[in-house]
């Protein structure tokens, strides 16, 4: 049925989309003539042939001649043809690309029929035109900026935005009064916050302006009406004032000997709502509900001073405002913005805001960083350069824009992709990502989870890449967690980080596990290990680290039991002598086997009596000397093993093997030498080395048998071996060491 209120769209049926009524068609007629006014003066002959039979080719077809909305196709195409023409330019191939979309997009002409016809060019812009027009929907509210993206990637040429700017400003003037208020409001908020700002960056000024003050219109009637009346009720005086205001100015400003141009402007009504939704004030107390402009011609050298002339010859003529005085001359702003605001008290008692500035600052302003969509708050991105070079070939370029943009791909947004969710949120990611990388930039806990992705209805891995325009929904499972293996997916470095925590939180809380599931095994048996045999039992598992460790127990990569048997293999090992010396490798040199073999009890003294025949070893672990404080422990061969009282094993045998010790003290008379290793620490000098072993060699009691240095940033850490008979030429030698110079420290190892 056919809207009362406005014959522009009808209230849709299944019906209505396949008819037009005649006061529609009628309406149709001189929107004809002028396409075809447009079209004839840039098409051959045959190209408007070849249109004129897709066209009637295109009536064969059961297709609808209205959009969804209700408003006919064709007079949008039509409308949007000359729009286009009147407010950018007459280009050959953008309007033919226009005229062409309808017929293109019912299938009544094939893409491959549009490259024979009319050239790649048309053929690629139509391509567009569809990418672009297939997101137009009601997820923007999602995330505008990321929108804008979305349309620049998929768009591929600023020309495809272009035509989609005029065609939005065409909708807009077209839907007034339409019955679908949400659509229409819908329709409002893409114009105001995506296709407004584009036309901004572009330097469309009246488009923005327009599509801006239809957005306020078709959101909010009330206010646009109210305000629209009161300008439009003191339209004539206020430009009867702006002239009057102007006139003595510009006589004193001549009279000054400046060199100017003077403008005047009333603010759009979508300008003057934010203002007072902003200042919170009735229309009346906005002071720049009209400003004028004064552009002063003055060398570099000049500016500031001219600029203050002219200051100086308003503030004489009229009451200015210091509360509202703006000096971004004298300190420019940090986008580069300079020009001098005064707000005065006009005739009438009006206030009334001036801004001075010079040639050049008014470029800066318009053209340059400091351009309007950047003062004024909008922010921004990567194609702002983008965006001022296609401005420029706007506003500057003296025949042929269009045909300087065709070269103007968007190959910023070759680096980027946009992705929706079900919901119609919009995430913009690097070109590459996947669904992982996806997943991860809407919450961590999402990619934590992420088991794959249903994309455009199609399910998909996670090691998928995302194209821009995909719908995708991420497919989460609690039992899922991050993998190592995660990292060579993502190529964002949230994902990255995220994952990398994931996994280090992971490994901490297997390795607490590991952790607590040994020391419980060895509470349960009673055991407690010692920190050095502990030590070398990760190294004899081939363990670098102790969180390596533990997390592999934690991991069941390793079982507590067989820690727990190579600690007993290694503790028996030690208590039997025969795990070397030192951690560093360091093996005792022997020029005899004497300590190796078993000997009889001759300078020993075993049990509480003198038992003789057993034999006993000297232990290395502690290579005790005659005259040390002893004790013997029998090992399973029946040979009993001489450790020190402080040998660091001998806790361990005490407290797991009381049953094993045997009590021992030294016979009266001393034995052979035996073999003792000494650390010397000191500081690397000259000539040490040499002190050391010349006391060695002076003592009848001592006989060096090896010796190994090391040394690193100015210290040295010696281990030598001496042979000795008994503690006491020991204690007497390592006092005579400890007397060189340079020598910090020598203990007994």
């Amino acid at each position: 049925m056919q809207d009362t209120k406005n014959p522009n769209f009808v209230v849709t049926d299944e019906t209505n989309l396949y008819r037009l009524y005649p006061r529609e068609r009628r309406a149709m007629l001189p929107l004809l003539k002028g396409c075809a006014s447009q079209l004839g003066a840039l098409l051959s002959p045959d190209e408007l042939l070849s249109l004129r039979r897709a066209y009637r080719r295109a009536l064969t077809l059961e297709t609808p001649v209205r959009t969804a909305s209700g408003l006919p196709v064709a007079r949008i195409a039509m409308q949007t043809l000359l729009l286009f023409a009147e407010q950018i330019e007459p280009d050959h191939n953008i309007l033919l690309s226009i005229a062409l979309y309808p017929v293109v997009s019912c299938g009544a002409v094939s893409a491959d029929e549009v490259r024979s016809l009319w050239g790649n060019d048309v053929a690629y812009l139509l391509s567009g035109m569809e990418k672009v027009n297939r997101f137009d929907d009601n997820r923007l509210t999602a995330n505008p900026e990321n929108y804008r993206g979305l349309l620049l990637s998929l768009a591929e040429d600023i020309r495809v935005i272009l035509i989609k700017i005029i065609r939005i400003l065409t909708l807009m003037r077209s839907i007034n009064h339409h019955p679908d208020d949400d659509w229409v409001r819908s329709v409002a908020f893409k114009a105001n916050y995506l296709y407004a700002q584009l036309a901004h960056r572009m330097g469309l000024y009246k488009i923005k302006g327009e599509l801006e003050d239809l957005a306020l219109k078709y959101t909010n009637r009330e206010i646009y009406s109210k305000i629209a009346a009161e300008l439009s009720a003191t339209k004539r005086a206020r430009e009867a004032y702006i002239a009057a205001f102007i006139k003595p100015l510009k006589k004193k400003l001549e009279d000054a000997g400046l060199h100017f141009e003077i403008k005047g402007r009333t603010k759009s009504i979508s300008s003057i709502w934010a203002k007072i939704k902003k200042q919170k004030v009735e229309m009346s107390g906005i002071y720049d509900l009209f400003a004028i402009r004064v552009i002063i011609d003055t060398p570099r050298e000049r500016e500031k001073a001219d600029c203050w002339l002219a200051y100086s010859i308003l503030a004489d003529m009229y009451t200015a405002n210091p509360a509202l005085m703006k000096d971004w001359i004298t300190l420019p702003k940090s986008n580069g913005y300079e020009s001098l605001h005064a707000t005065v008290m006009g005739p009438e008692s009006k206030w009334v805001e001036v801004q001075f500035r010079t040639r050049r600052m008014d470029l800066t302003a318009e053209k340059g960083l400091a351009a309007h969509w950047r003062y004024k708050g909008v922010k921004s991105d990567a194609t702002d350069q983008w965006m001022n070079n296609i401005r420029d070939i706007l506003e500057t370029a003296e025949s042929g824009p269009m045909e300087l943009m065709k070269n103007m791909k968007m190959a910023m947004y070759d680096k980027e992709v946009f992705a929706f969710t079900p919901k119609g949120d919009l995430f913009r990611l690097a070109a590459g990502s996947t669904v992982l990388d996806f997943a991860f930039a809407i919450h961590s806990n999402v990619g934590c989870r992420c088991m794959g992705a249903v994309v455009n209805g199609t399910h998909q891995k996670i090691t998928y890449r995302i194209k821009s325009g995909d719908t995708v929904e991420v497919v989460t499972s609690p039992s899922q967690s991050p993998k190592q293996d995660w990292l060579q997916i993502v190529v964002s470095s949230k994902a990255r980080n995220k994952i990398k925590q994931a996994l280090n939180e992971s490994r901490n809380r297997s390795a607490a596990m590991g952790k607590e599931l040994l020391e419980r095994r060895l509470r349960n048996r009673k055991l407690e290990l010692e920190e050095t045999l502990f030590s070398k039992t990760l190294k004899k598992l081939g363990y670098k680290t102790i969180t390596d460790f533990y997390l592999a127990l934690g991991t069941d990569a390793l079982t507590p039991d067989k820690v727990i048997a190579k600690y007993n293999e290694i503790q028996n090992h030690e208590s039997q002598g025969e795990v070397h010396i030192g951690a560093d490798e360091y093996r005792i040199q022997e020029n005899d086997g004497s300590e190796n073999a078993s000997r009889s009890s001759d300078i020993l003294m075993i049990g509480d009596k003198d038992i003789k025949g057993l034999n006993y070893k000297l232990a290395k672990c502690c290579s005790p000397v005659y005259g040390d404080e002893v004790f013997g422990f029998i090992s399973s061969d029946g040979v009993v093993k001489i450790h020190l009282k402080s040998c660091p094993n001998a806790r361990n045998m005490r407290q797991r093997y009381p049953y094993r010790l045997i009590k021992v003290q030294w016979s009266g008379s001393t034995g052979d030498v035996l073999p003792v290793t000494l650390k010397v620490v000191g500081q690397d000098d000259i000539g040490i080395v040499t002190n050391l072993t010349s006391i060695i060699a002076k003592e009848p009691a001592a006989q060096l048998r090896n010796i190994s240095i090391d040394s690193n940033d100015g210290l040295f850490q010696g281990y030598l071996v001496i042979g000795v008979k008994d503690n006491a030429s020991l204690s007497a030698l390592i006092r005579k060491l400890g007397t060189v110079k340079g020598v910090k420290e020598v203990t007994r190892s």
